[in-house]
């Protein structure tokens, strides 16, 4: 007999976010794999549910997959969950779910709450068409990086950020987007949920120094046509043939003429510079 995965989405914040469906499947499964067990035995003891738990998180899931994916074959039903909301989603879970897939073992994912949509809508930004990106890398360069590849999108962008460094790349959106429209989500479902709406630099100005809990950051998308990005650096470069004596200077005049950042406009004329190409 062929056992089952159960990918299970779980409270992000309120216990009482659940489905009869997820309190069913969490009291018959064999095993819960879970990211943090004591979190979900808190889960489990609010709903009075008594099960056997494994831990599986990321400094453990290459280790641990592997059983796991035996015991369903030989017939078990495993529920995997994280903290809170989706496995595989910035959480762990997706070694465990492509290991069944590729082995063709049953996967079921059990719905349920989601920070990113959930930040989404309450940012009052446009829903009908969005990407999700997860962290930012760490390091500011790489940092840079992304957002740029970023800049020309048109949708809706949504990030998670830690209390640490949500500062930073305020700072650093603003420099790459410019001053475009974005909502601060903080705590969502827990008694100190809060929404923070405005322009990026409203809510620079706005960032409590002590921001605490979980940060979900949605940004309004390009209002830009992709190719301004492009025409504003040859733009600059012009400038430069017309006398212009500085990349700044030439940068500052792009920006003024096509609104695109002076700093993206800048770095693509350094980038320029070593294209051998151009």
């Amino acid at each position: 007999m062929t056992g089952r995965l159960y990918v299970c989405a779980t409270p992000i914040g309120n216990l009482e976010d659940v489905s009869l469906r997820l309190l069913r499947v969490l009291a018959e499964v064999d095993v819960i794999a879970a990211e943090d067990t004591r979190r979900t035995r808190k889960l489990l003891t609010h709903h009075d549910i008594r099960a056997r738990l494994v831990s599986y998180h990321q400094a453990n899931e290459h280790k641990q997959t592997a059983p796991l994916v035996e015991r369903i074959r030989a017939g078990d039903r495993v529920a995997i969950v994280t903290d809170g909301g989706m496995p595989g989603i910035s959480d762990p879970g997706y070694r465990l779910i492509t290991a069944c897939i590729e082995q063709n073992l049953p996967v079921e994912v059990l719905p349920g709450p989601s920070s990113v949509l959930s930040a989404l809508v309450l940012s009052g930004l446009p829903t009908a068409r969005f990407c999700f990106e997860g962290f930012l890398p760490k390091p500011a360069g790489e940092k840079l990086t992304r957002l740029k590849a970023l800049a020309a999108d048109d949708r809706t962008l949504i990030f998670f950020e830690s209390p640490a460094r949500v500062g930073a790349t305020l700072e650093a959106m603003l420099k790459v987007f410019g001053d475009r429209k974005m909502a601060l989500v903080r705590e969502l479902t827990k008694v100190h949920e809060e929404v923070a709406r405005g322009t990026i630099t409203e809510l620079i100005a706005a960032l409590d120094a002590d921001v605490l809990g979980e940060i979900v950051l949605v940004v309004g998308g390009s209002t830009r046509d992709p190719d301004d990005i492009r025409n504003a650096i040859d733009f600059a470069k012009s400038l430069l043939g017309d006398g212009v004596t500085t990349k700044s200077r030439a940068a500052a005049g792009a920006s003024a003429a096509y609104s695109v950042p002076r700093r993206v406009i800048y770095e693509g004329l350094l980038e320029k510079d070593s294209d051998p190409d151009h």
